[in-house]
């Protein structure tokens, strides 16, 4: 029964999960953003104590269920275990706990995780491991699909589906999200949960806590025939069936090894039941490590490519990102350093961006966290869907009337790429165009007869309507620097 309620729950889990990465819908983003909240890393990132406090409350109870039932990575690990399993059965043995490099890499993690150094954390955070491979792999076919049904809906004409444009945000995501989900493949397929037990921060933190956990499973000697069925099925190499032990910060209680017993030797209690003796827990478990923990890493993508016409005419010379000499992150961010430190770069804000502003950047020091730029789209001023899905409050909700008084960006004029001076054409596509009104076009001394654009930066918001409405290329000839720190008018 508790194999049972396990894989329905986790399945449950993993669809709403994977819905809500792929940004399929607003609606369905809003309802199911909760499930991304309840992640272990993105509440530590977002300072949810009620969310913190009730996984280890959680864990103090059952053990590590998080990790079978609500950690994404986890349930994707169990799929890929379930079909090496119908491969080769009974193909799990014991190993001892690998001390040294669990607590090892758990150490490294939080002293990563506290000076900010991104591409560790989020090459190591489990639910942004996830969220990298689905929004790299999952959700371009779910656009490829969408827009053939918008297609074909079109053609009876129906406007139920509205297309998406299908292109390549990054090429780093992509390559690391399918070495990833290769690695996590293959050691699941072989070995089950290796990953888990050995090399995953928060499994390794949550252990902590699952080793005094007060429902376990147990054994019951007086029943065992010691035919070691338990331990060649336990995915986690946890149960030793000589001396009748588990290894209970490693158990992701499952449920596989109570299935397969045909004695009735093993069962799912409180530590009070008698009839178990429940083998006493190593020394080493009760070592003062005190850590804060989490998780976050990455993905390939399916692209297509749009040709863009003018007029049914003229092919357009795609548009290309400036060098900003400092990045522009979404309003509600506050600040580049704190977005930085709080951002677990799990894409789930990418996949919801409507207007294609938000990719992953491919900055060392950033690596693979979102930032802003505007070739395909710019930032609506009544757009907030990032910060209301940001499960770790990197980006803090905002209502639409906030949005339009703050200053993430100020427009810079490039004089060599406008078309006023270089094409020796009138254009005021950027004035016209500015929601603020921060952008006028004023008459120069050299020449009467044209203007040329003028940006009041106590105005701009660096939402970015100039830098993607500008008809030249394949540089605008404005666009939007950010501000280290936003500005609040």
């Amino acid at each position: 029964m508790l194999r049972k309620i396990r894989i329905s729950l986790a399945s449950l889990m993993l669809i709403i999960i994977t819905v809500l990465l792929c940004g399929i819908n607003y609606k369905l983003s809003m309802a199911f953003a909760w499930v991304a909240k309840i992640q272990f890393l993105p509440a530590l990132m977002a300072f949810d104590i009620v969310v913190i406090l009730f996984l280890l409350l959680l864990t103090a109870l059952f053990g590590r269920i998080y990790c079978s039932v609500i950690c994404p990575l986890g349930v994707m690990q169990d799929v890929f275990g379930y079909v090496g399993g119908k491969v080769k059965k009974n193909r799990f043995s014991f190993s001892p706990e690998k001390k040294w490099l669990r607590y090892g890499v758990l150490f490294f993690f939080v002293l990563c995780l506290i000076v900010g150094f991104a591409p560790v954390t989020t090459l190591l955070a489990p639910y942004s491991a996830y969220g990298r491979i689905i929004n790299s792999l999952i959700k371009p076919i779910c656009d490829f699909i969408n827009n053939a049904l918008a297609d074909s809906a079109a053609q009876n004409g129906s406007y139920l589906f509205s297309e998406v444009d299908i292109w390549t945000r990054s090429v780093t995501v992509p390559v690391v999200s399918v070495l990833t989900l290769l690695i996590l493949a293959l050691l699941a397929l072989a070995n089950g949960r290796t990953y888990c037990n050995t090399v995953c921060p928060v499994g390794t933190a949550l252990s902590l806590v699952a080793r005094n956990a007060i429902f376990k499973i147990r054994f019951d000697k007086s029943k065992c025939r010691n035919c070691s069925l338990c331990e060649k099925n336990c995915k986690a190499s946890a149960i030793d069936f000589k001396s009748g032990t588990i290894d209970y910060s490693r158990c992701v209680v499952c449920g596989d090894c109570i299935e397969v017993c045909h004695f009735d030797a093993l069962r799912f209690c409180a530590g009070g039941a008698k009839a178990s003796d429940a083998p006493a827990e190593p020394d080493a478990s009760r070592r003062a490590f005190i850590v804060g923990a989490a998780v976050a890493a990455g993905g390939v993508a399916a692209a297509q490519t749009l040709s863009k016409v003018d007029g049914g005419m003229a092919a357009l010379t795609e548009k290309e990102a400036p060098e900003r000499q400092t990045p522009l992150v979404p309003a509600g961010a506050v600040s580049v350093d704190r977005f930085k430190k709080h951002c677990t770069a799990c894409q789930l804000c990418v996949s919801s961006c409507p207007n294609n502003v938000l990719r992953p950047s491919t900055s060392p020091e950033r690596f693979m966290q979102p930032e802003m730029s505007y070739e395909r789209g710019w930032c609506r001023p009544e757009c907030k869907r990032c910060g209301d899905v940001c499960p770790a409050k990197a980006i803090s909700p905002i209502n639409g009337g906030d949005k339009k008084d703050i200053h993430i960006g100020h427009a810079v004029w490039i004089e060599s790429n406008c078309l006023v001076t270089s094409a020796d054409v009138a254009c005021d596509c950027c004035a016209r165009h500015c929601p603020q009104g921060a952008i006028t076009m004023v008459k120069t001394n050299d020449n009467p007869q044209k203007a040329v654009p003028m940006v009041d930066v106590s105005k701009c918001t660096g939402c970015g309507a100039c830098e993607n409405l500008c008809p030249a290329r394949p540089f605008s000839a404005i666009y939007v620097e950010g501000h280290e720190q936003h500005v609040y008018s």
